[in-house]
């Protein structure tokens, strides 16, 4: 036991220390920003942000991952707030933490399975996209001095490896311009600027929420959303992350962490979250592995709102900017650009369209869930092909050799395929080179074989493989 836990925690102590840290830096923003957008207090989405990282980092299924606060949940809550209040608000965390870890129980992680290639990569470049597009607006009304905080941002980002790979850059480039920007008094935008932020603890508190069936009707359908929501982010972070570290990662567990987080995030005043792309690139190109990083993320965020929140204050938004900037251009696959015109062009298409959505809506889920919708639509498209080739045998009968899947969409094709009224009075029906899959498809067979017994002719089936003849046998 004590094994698996130096493993999962102590395997890369000083990396995931200080990429904790950076990060920690690069949530206290994004908290503030999303929580505005859910019309809550500053507070709530810095608590939430702390408090999933925290209970993440223990029960979550895939390491180094960073979870916390997010845009996209956040945009579901702004009209549930506004009607009925913060308490209907926490109410919804915990239902959304407690349908989340059903879907945990319930296995529905393997769904991930389903998503394709291509929508995988159309939601990365997506969230690049809005990333960088979501700090556009910092620069609105903005000096020089901004354009050129963010600059150097870059130029310390991209110019520190070269020199050293001791500490994380993006931690360099923060604490250095920060330092500059006191110095100098710079006219910038500062993390102050964004909201106010109080050096409070979180507390244990109940919602001011009554259990009742009308109650429940209000902030469940807000809650199935936030729990869909949530794990698709999640599932998909965790299958982007899998792949940058060639590592894997049980994502049934972390559905299930998911929804323990959600839930304690409802009950210590922080709203629903899920993981960030963003924040997780930064932590795992600053050298996060473990689950350690992701605790740090979470304490460090504590400490810097109780202990140093005059200098959290005065962060520019330049140089969190530029770290932002560094993550979407980090996240972005330009190998995709590259060969978009060398891959099947049905897949270029649902990349395309993914990205298209996503951008669109701001919506990663309805985004994911087109793109995955459009793939097994072209996907029934090409299978819904059935060929018979024909053949006379030496004693009459005619042989019926069928290419092709036989399911619901080639069920009216298949039974178009036979010369009922032509044919000899033996027919029979080669299955080597098909597969039966469903009801529809035996529900044609039979039709078939039914038409051919009306007029006195007689068909034998041969060539189905154990499985097909299993279901058919079943259902007839």
């Amino acid at each position: 036991m004590y094994g698996k836990w130096k493993n999962s925690w102590f395997i890369n102590v000083r990396k995931d220390v200080l990429s904790g840290m950076t990060v920690a830096l690069a949530l206290i923003p994004e908290a503030i920003a999303f929580s505005i957008l859910a019309g809550v207090d500053p507070m709530v989405g810095l608590y939430a942000s702390f408090i999933i990282a925290l209970v993440i980092s223990f029960t979550g299924g895939r390491m180094g991952m960073i979870s916390a606060a997010t845009g996209a949940m956040a945009s579901l809550m702004g009209p549930l707030v506004a009607k009925y209040g913060i308490e209907y608000l926490f109410a919804a965390s915990i239902l959304t933490g407690i349908i989340q870890y059903l879907m945990g129980v319930l296995k529905f992680g393997k769904f991930i399975t389903f998503i394709p290639h291509s929508v995988v990569v159309g939601f990365v470049n997506a969230l690049a996209i809005i990333i960088f597009m979501a700090q556009l607006p910092s620069f609105a009304g903005a000096h020089w001095q901004m354009y050129a905080m963010v600059a150097g941002t870059l130029v310390i980002i991209y110019g520190l490896p070269r020199i050293t790979k001791a500490v994380p850059s993006a931690l360099v480039a923060i604490i250095v311009m920060t330092i500059v920007s006191i110095n100098l008094h710079l006219d910038v935008h500062t993390v102050g600027d964004m909201g106010e932020i109080t050096q409070t603890l979180p507390f244990f508190h109940v919602p001011n929420f009554h259990l009742s069936l009308q109650a429940i009707a209000v902030i469940l359908p807000i809650s199935l959303a936030l729990a869909v929501v949530g794990i698709t982010e999640s599932l998909m972070t965790a299958t982007i992350v899998d792949e940058m570290t060639e590592t894997k990662s049980d994502k049934n567990k972390e559905v299930r962490g998911q929804g323990i987080a959600n839930m304690f995030s409802g009950f210590f005043g922080g709203m629903a979250g899920c993981a960030m792309i963003g924040q997780t690139v930064i932590n795992v190109k600053s050298g996060g592995r473990s689950r350690l990083s992701t605790f740090v993320s979470g304490v460090f965020l504590l400490f810097l709102i109780m202990v140093l929140g005059n200098v959290v204050k005065q962060i520019p938004m330049g140089a969190l900017v530029g770290v932002m900037f560094m993550v979407s251009m980090g996240t972005f696959d330009w190998n995709s650009l590259r060969t978009l015109t060398k891959i099947p062009r049905s897949d270029a298409l649902v990349m395309v369209i993914t990205v298209a959505i996503v951008v669109a809506t701001s919506n990663l889920a309805i985004g994911v869930l087109s793109g995955v919708t459009l793939s097994a639509l072209i996907f029934g498209w090409k299978s819904a092909k059935i060929k018979a080739h024909t053949s006379i045998e030496a004693n009459g009968a005619k042989t019926y050799r069928i290419s092709g899947q036989l399911f619901f969409g080639t069920m009216t094709y298949f039974i178009d395929l036979f010369d009922y009224r032509n044919d000899p009075e033996t027919i029979a029906i080669d299955f080597s080179n098909s597969h039966v899959w469903d009801h529809s498809a035996v529900t044609a067979i039979a039709k078939t074989i039914a038409k051919y017994e009306q007029l006195n002719k007689k068909v034998i089936c041969i060539g189905l493989n154990e499985e097909s003849k299993g279901l058919v046998e079943h259902v007839r």
